[in-house]
């Protein structure tokens, strides 16, 4: 069979799902500064020491010239060894503060800006925590990460080592000025007169660098994105022998695309800084010829023309410097108004302010003529549930795909409220208790269950932090997991690694039970929880079953008849509605649409209905 590698075009521009998501770049934005200077309060007094620093520095920097000019007038001129040893040592001093100063200055704003990325991290991912599952069903994680990761690195890099440096080159910009002025003024203006073209070439080189630097971050975003969803899909490209044509969008439009932005972004910074020095080498220039001259005519004194030849070689390094940071500012502007965006994204579903615990349940569960839709001009998801369920039976939830079963499950849980209705467990409106409280007598078995990075005992006590290795190891053996995990590398100590990749599904679903099992919920839903493992590790959780939902109301998402026929009651959706509800019996004898569905699929093959 030969493989399929004919090219695989698309347009060179980054798919819509990324433009959307990049802000255009701002020259300031006055919400984005308040709310950087609330995480900069707590740091005030080191970010103060550290201007005064600046401030030193930047006078070092205006002194440095001077301390030439005398040597040169007073001390070689005048042949007066004693001024030029002292001019020399006090030239020396200007370098040696301005090296102590930065020192100090660079290591107290490295600590600060990590200290603020510390806190705005821990503050994006208290509140993602927090946020409700609706949030995360319309941000794809790849952008989620973008904006805790990448633009708080920009914003890191910002406060770190350009807010105060930007303070710096405005400091010595206006020093040197002054100390132009008050030496000479014919040669100060003299030197200004390259200034309107620098003021031309800066303006070009921001316009032209604001729109080349946004489509670099977007080429980047895109690289990064393609190669998350590779990394994330490989099964599915190497079991389509896919790896030929993706490498081929990869190298040719993908790659091929940021190389290009990238090259005209780097093109632009090569014209526009050595475009500086040469204006800076023209002043330069202006005033050897113009000042030796004066020096000639005895106008001028040497050490003021040395003076001015340094003093325009400080005077446009802050200029280019100022010019390159304006674009981190720019950067720091559009990532933090996307930072506080994701901050100040309100949590639906979140605890009332007189919100209480809930207390030990019994697990008694009521819908309440229950609407529910995911957006408010959406249709409804589910119509008018009524159910009574008492404490301790286990419903089974089926019907077609869309009919509303994981909807009614995820509101059980409160990560969603009901549109019109309520849910309530022992009578307790869930809106009324807190989530936590809630959620702690409650255990969810997922059709794909996610394991955490670190060990099998880890992951078997994440609902019970405090559960001894006899507790561990009793609800293993409960749920038929304790035979393979012994059989592991090293046991219950056996790294299982991010999402459980080095175990089979039915392990990973294995291990879930476990953990389940581990907390001891008084309230258990399984979202078909059975659909993704092998008949014979389906028949080890079906004896586990038994013992999972002994004495426990719960929800059972059906997928296949074993977990079905033994429930106390199935209820079965259609379109939001529940539209019959019995035992296996007495819904085969309606024969209607339970019926239907078991003829469909579960008496055929015992395959999927949901």
């Amino acid at each position: 069979m030969t493989v399929q590698t004919t090219p695989y075009r698309k347009p060179k521009t980054p798919p819509a799902y990324i433009l959307e998501d990049k802000k255009d770049l701002k020259g300031y934005d006055p919400y984005v500064t308040r709310r950087f200077v609330e995480f900069l309060k707590p740091y005030a007094p080191r970010i103060y020491l550290s201007m005064a620093l600046v401030t030193i520095r930047a006078g070092m920097v205006v002194l440095g010239p001077y301390f030439v000019q005398i040597a040169i007038d007073e001390g070689l001129t005048r042949g007066s060894q004693r001024v030029l040893l002292w001019a020399t040592v006090l030239y020396l001093l200007t370098a040696l503060v301005q090296w102590l100063v930065t020192f100090v200055r660079v290591n107290i704003m490295i600590r600060v800006g990590q200290s603020v990325i510390y806190d705005l991290r821990a503050r994006l991912f208290e509140h993602l925590q927090r946020l409700s599952l609706s949030f995360f069903s319309r941000f794809s994680v790849g952008r989620v990460i973008s904006r805790v990761i990448n633009d708080v690195g920009v914003a890191r890099r910002f406060i770190t080592w350009a807010m105060l440096a930007t303070v710096r080159d405005v400091f010595t910009l206006i020093g040197i000025l002054i100390a132009m002025l008050s030496m000479n003024v014919r040669l100060s203006l003299l030197t200004f007169t390259v200034f309107p073209l620098m003021f031309l070439v800066t303006a070009l080189f921001r316009r032209r660098a604001r729109a080349l630097y946004r489509k670099v971050r977007l080429a980047n975003s895109w690289v990064n994105s393609v190669l998350a969803e590779n990394i994330n899909g490989v099964r599915v490209v190497q079991a389509f022998a896919r790896e030929e044509i993706n490498y081929d969008y990869f190298k040719n439009v993908v790659n091929a695309h940021n190389l290009e932005v990238n090259l005209k972004a780097e093109k632009v910074s090569a014209a526009f800084f050595p475009t500086v020095d040469f204006l800076g080498s023209v002043a330069t220039a202006l005033v050897v010829w113009l000042g030796g001259a004066a020096v000639l005519g005895e106008s001028l004194s040497a050490g003021v023309l040395v003076a001015f030849v340094l003093y325009i070689e400080r005077f446009f390094g802050p200029i280019r410097n100022l010019s390159q940071r304006y674009d981190m500012f720019q950067a720091t502007m559009a990532g933090g108004e996307r930072i506080f965006e994701l901050l100040d994204r309100p949590v639906e579903v979140a605890d009332a302010p007189d919100a209480v615990d809930l207390p030990a349940i019994r697990g008694e569960v009521d819908f309440d003529h229950v609407w529910f839709r995911y957006q408010e001009d959406g249709e409804f998801v589910l119509q008018d549930i009524h159910l009574h369920v008492p404490a301790g039976a286990t419903i089974a939830l089926v019907g077609e795909t869309g009919a509303g079963k994981s909807t009614l499950v995820r509101l059980l849980a409160r990560f969603h409220d009901p549109t019109r209705g309520a849910v309530r467990i022992d009578g307790y409106d869930l809106r009324t208790v807190t989530q936590a409280s809630l959620r702690k007598q409650m255990g969810i078995v997922l059709q794909e269950p996610f394991l955490f990075g670190g060990t099998v005992k880890d992951n078997i006590l994440f609902g019970k932090l405090d559960a001894t290795d006899e507790e561990i190891e009793a609800a293993a053996r409960a749920v038929g997991a304790h035979d393979f995990i012994t059989n592991l590398r090293e046991g219950y100590d056996t790294p299982v690694e991010e999402g459980g990749v080095l175990l089979s599904e039915g392990q990973r679903q294995l291990v879930s039970f476990a953990r389940a099992l581990l907390a001891d919920p008084r309230i258990l839903i399984l979202d078909e929880a059975t659909s993704s493992v092998d008949t014979q590790t389906e028949q080890i959780i079906q004896t586990a079953l038994a013992r999972l939902l002994k004495g426990r109301t719960a929800f059972v998402i059906a997928h296949r008849l074993s977990t079905i026929v033994n429930a106390d009651r199935i209820v079965v959706l259609d379109h939001g509605e529940i539209v019959e509800m019995g035992t296996h019996a007495e819904l085969l004898a309606l024969n209607r649409a339970y019926a239907r569905l078991y003829r469909m699929g579960f008496e055929e093959h015992d395959g999927s209905v949901n």
